[in-house]
């Protein structure tokens, strides 16, 4: 089963996991963020493989973010509305968000990867 990493070139964060998942042999493709965002149906799948609410998709600390208003925004979305968004625009999306079955990691940490990996 191929794993996915949702990424964005310049991420730190995003460096780092594929650092931690090259050491760790784990094989993965990875998705440009700045390229494709996720579709509406793998933020179905990552909202409830990761078990994570909707806003926590999110990557708050973004232009797009800012830019678009969300932190008001987010209060009056339903689910379906929020990961339309996230759908529309990659760089809402929080980052990296690993991905293998059901399994959907969103950020990085490294006791967690290893958790959910070993």
């Amino acid at each position: 089963m191929t794993a996915v990493l949702f990424a964005h070139p310049r991420c730190d964060t995003c460096r780092n996991a594929r650092r931690w998942l090259d050491a760790h042999h784990v094989a993965y493709d990875v998705v440009d963020l700045t390229v494709r965002a996720p579709t509406l149906a793998e933020l179905r799948a990552i909202q409830q493989n990761s078990g994570q609410p909707a806003r926590k998709l999110f990557n708050t600390s973004g232009q797009s973010y800012r830019n678009g208003g969300f932190a008001d925004k987010l209060k009056a979305m339903d689910d379906d509305a929020m990961l339309a968004a996230l759908a529309a625009d990659g760089l809402l999306v929080k980052r990296p968000i690993f991905t293998r079955g059901d399994l959907a990691l969103v950020g990085f940490a490294a006791d967690a990867y290893a958790r959910a990996l070993a």
